[in-house]
């Protein structure tokens, strides 16, 4: 049986923005407009662009969303991964949020890509386990598929894998 569908960027918001975002409320003007840019510290393998334009999306759909590199590609300091237009309010309401989400899959996504490096041109694979952060599994296992791993098995239900639990039970 399949776990019920969670939705991680529904719940971050909840987390984050609760009744409202006191401070941008309180000093941001209702119409004023920004632009806000999402751009590399360092070398990194992108991952998480299409949950950060969602996390934009949900707070305010007239945002203007400009994803710049694609999940999977390799970038260095500098280099911008997103830009977004729209209601100052907006931008500021979902950007922590949105930054959450793409640094921990960017994270992910860049150190299996230095395993799968590791490997060259050997015929092992770099695999993903269930070990994930609770309600992120979807976005962690596809951050590992950016950094050019491949995922195992998603839960308890789809594949066979005896361990020594299972063998301790006998």
């Amino acid at each position: 049986m399949k776990p019920d569908r969670y939705d991680p960027i529904a719940a971050a918001l909840k987390e984050d923005i609760g009744q409202g975002d006191i401070t941008t409320d309180f000093f941001v003007p209702e119409t004023l407009h920004a632009t806000g840019r999402v751009t590399a510290r360092e070398k990194t393998v992108v991952a998480g662009t299409g949950a950060a334009a969602e996390v934009f999306c949900r707070v305010d759909p007239s945002i203007d969303i400009q994803v710049l590199h694609r999940d999977g590609d390799e970038i260095v300091a500098g280099d911008l991964i997103i830009e977004v237009r729209g209601l100052a309010r907006s931008i500021l309401k979902a950007e922590r949020v949105a930054l959450n989400f793409l640094q921990r899959l960017c994270g992910i996504a860049t150190l299996t890509r230095q395993f799968v490096d590791a490997i060259g041109n050997d015929p092992a694979k770099i695999l993903d386990t269930r070990k994930t952060t609770p309600g992120l599994r979807a976005l962690e296992k596809a951050a590992v598929v950016a950094g050019g791993g491949a995922n195992h098995r998603f839960g308890l239900y789809d594949m066979v894998l005896v361990k020594d639990n299972h063998l301790a039970t006998f």
